[in-house]
């Protein structure tokens, strides 16, 4: 038996009147796609949406800022330290490793911008796990008369006093986010971490159009004096409604390589992200259109060759049935390509497939049915983690 390699994701989910993932000028999102315009969500939207119901799920936490010695400062106020040496420890910790940086600035009172002294933003983002802040806040405790005696940072020439291997040491740390997701920080040696998964950009499997919503607002006042009229304000918004396809995969191997021999936390992080991947959704406007839907088909494929995207199946845009609904011929068009696709590439790379779905026809050419969302991910990893041997990994 081959071994397993990757677990492949394939979701069809309709998704009504939105703006899930909005552009620069607030517009929808769109890709044109086999001569045809289609809404489209980022992989970033949704991946950011996945791992915040992910690292909810795992009660494990990872934070990407600029701002980490903003956030160590915070730590040592609420430790009691001076408000002023607080700034100077946490400005000293962002200076402190190989990133280059930068002093914030604010406006004055005369419109110029002012250097904010010990201030310190790095120039690339860091990812790190929650408790890297309170670490980072240990380490100026140790060098707290280093500290006291130090200059401020108001330059960004100027050098910290901390160790620089010990700050660095904090920023190689990882979790199981970021051993799951991977962490791109080329400035400190090691520190780079590749990411297991992989999510592409969503994109409804039809033709479709971009909506203008025009909206008013009642002044309540005016409505109950009744001594003008019109609204107190006025504008319009883009929304989009359709049938998307989703996909993500993961690299068990990479993942394993990440972990080391870990297999129950490979377990638990690959189930805690099937999960998160298929109940998140990315919450622009979320307020306004409420968009909560399910999918209508989730399948998973595990393979020891290579991941197999779906996309392709909406090449050409599926057109709606005939009583209208977009939803069960994106299904049929899904089977059909994998079938094709089982057929030109062989089987004996495919070492599991099953699906389920909500008011979804039946699905053979998918694999067996399963019974719902936890049977189908566990099926899934009894066999995405099983070893040549014969014995879970």
């Amino acid at each position: 038996m081959s071994k397993p390699r990757f677990l492949d994701i394939h979701i069809v989910q309709s998704v009504p009147f939105s703006n899930l993932n909005r552009d620069d000028t607030n517009s929808v999102k769109t890709v044109e796609w086999g001569g045809s315009l289609r809404t489209r969500i980022s992989s970033q939207s949704w991946k950011r949406a996945t791992s915040e119901t992910f690292q909810k799920a795992v009660d494990d936490h990872a934070r990407r800022t600029r701002r980490i010695g903003e956030a160590v400062t915070r730590d040592l106020a609420d430790r009691g330290w001076p408000q002023q040496l607080a700034e100077r420890a946490g400005a000293h910790v962002a200076a402190g490793s190989s990133i280059k940086y930068e002093l914030a600035q604010s406006e004055g009172p005369d419109g110029k911008k002012k250097t904010e002294i010990n201030k310190v933003l790095t120039n690339a983002m860091v990812y790190v796990p929650a408790t890297a802040v309170r670490e980072l806040a240990d380490l100026a405790e140790e060098h707290r008369d280093q500290l006291e005696a130090a200059k401020d940072i108001k330059k960004p020439a100027d050098k910290s006093v901390l160790p620089k291997d010990r700050v660095e040491a904090v920023l190689r740390s990882r979790n199981g986010v970021i051993n799951l997701f991977g962490r791109m920080l080329a400035e400190v040696d090691g520190a780079g971490v590749p990411g297991a998964v992989q999510v592409a950009h969503a994109m409804t499997t039809h033709e479709n159009d971009v909506e203008i919503d025009y909206f008013s607002t009642v002044d309540d006042f005016t409505h109950a004096w009744n001594d003008a009229t019109g609204s107190a304000h006025m504008g319009h918004t883009e929304h989009s409604a359709g049938t998307f396809y989703r996909y993500a995969t993961i690299d068990l191997d990479e993942l394993h390589t990440n972990l080391g021999d870990d297999p129950t936390t490979v377990r638990q992080l690959v189930k805690a992200f099937c999960h998160a991947f298929t109940s998140s959704l990315p919450q622009a406007k979320k307020n306004s259109t409420a968009a909560h839907t399910l999918p209508h088909l989730v399948h998973v494929a595990v393979r020891d060759d290579r991941p197999v995207s779906f996309a392709a199946a909406f090449e050409k845009p599926v057109r709606a049935a005939q009583h209208g609904g977009h939803a069960a011929p994106s299904v049929g068009a899904l089977t059909r390509y994998a079938t094709a696709a089982s057929t030109f590439l062989g089987t004996h790379h495919l070492l599991h497939q099953s699906w389920t779905g909500v008011d979804t026809p039946d699905a053979p050419d998918l694999g067996e049915r399963a019974p719902g969302l936890d049977a189908l991910i566990d099926t899934a990893l009894d066999h995405a983690l099983t070893t040549p041997e014969g014995a879970l990994a």
